[in-house]
């Protein structure tokens, strides 16, 4: 299940969802109020419930697979499948998470589908990625953080690193979507890996 929240970086989700779809992963998508908004700031995409397929793949720049592989489920919809721990589920991503959203699963909250979903993730033992993008921190945001860890969720800010030699806005992005992967167990090709040898990257160039 991918989860998209309000904070700013669709870019995230967007690369983590092409990802998961490269992958032949079956995806269960949540897309938060707030997170419309983001959406529509960042890329100019209006995402409507009664128009997700064509909405989704706009976002993504693909339409051969997101109607078979992609379940979107109106985040209002306490009632949906992913709301229910017999829902079956590999795990959950949420990519952003903002700190409403990290908090609202830190605490239980349930306030909408994306946040039950990732309670019953929690509560079902399975894998939970939360991926925080924004600076500086508070202190409440740093305890909600390490609640989660506790509780058994990796937390992954979005933190791009410069060793693969990134040389567009793109593959800074592709190396946290490559993270996130890694952190659910999905194989992917975004980054070069680190081999031990000092600008091994830059000699791929």
């Amino acid at each position: 299940m991918v989860g998209v929240s309000g904070a700013s970086g669709t870019p995230y989700a967007r690369a983590v969802l092409t990802g998961l779809l490269d992958a032949g992963q079956q995806v269960d998508l949540i897309i938060s109020r707030a997170a419309r908004l983001t959406l529509l700031d960042e890329t100019g995409v209006s995402f409507r419930d009664s128009h997700w397929r064509e909405d989704l793949a706009s976002w993504l720049g693909r339409v051969a697979d997101t109607a078979d592989d992609v379940t979107y489920w109106a985040a209002g919809d306490l009632a949906a499948g992913p709301a229910s721990g017999s829902y079956p589920a590999q795990g959950m991503v949420v990519v952003p998470t903002s700190t409403a959203a990290l908090a609202g699963i830190a605490i239980g909250l349930s306030k909408d589908l994306l946040q039950r979903a990732a309670d019953v993730t929690l509560k079902e033992r399975r894998p939970l990625v939360v991926v925080p993008r924004e600076a500086p921190y508070t202190r409440a945001t740093l305890q909600h953080m390490l609640t989660l860890h506790d509780a058994g969720a990796v937390v992954l800010p979005a933190s791009p690193a410069f060793y693969t030699a990134p040389q567009t806005v793109a593959q800074l992005v592709d190396f946290v979507a490559a993270k996130v992967l890694d952190a659910i167990g999905v194989e992917h090709d975004l980054i070069t890996r680190w081999t031990g040898r000092l600008g091994a990257a830059r000699d791929l160039d």
